[in-house]
């Protein structure tokens, strides 16, 4: 049976939140700041209003 459109948005948003967090502890490891812009473009085009420095 398929998935109804309310599942895949629910698996969209979860599957978003582990990449961001992902992205979040590769941007606190990050040595310089050509690294943090670079994870910080991924992570924009996931979602774009998000802020690394934050948290």
């Amino acid at each position: 049976m398929p998935r109804i459109e309310r599942d895949r948005e629910l698996a969209r948003k979860r599957t978003r939140k582990v990449k961001l967090r992902k992205f979040r502890a590769q941007y606190a490891a990050a040595k310089n700041q050509t690294e943090k812009q670079e994870i910080l473009e991924k992570a924009r085009r996931i979602s774009p209003f998000i802020n690394l420095d934050e948290v």
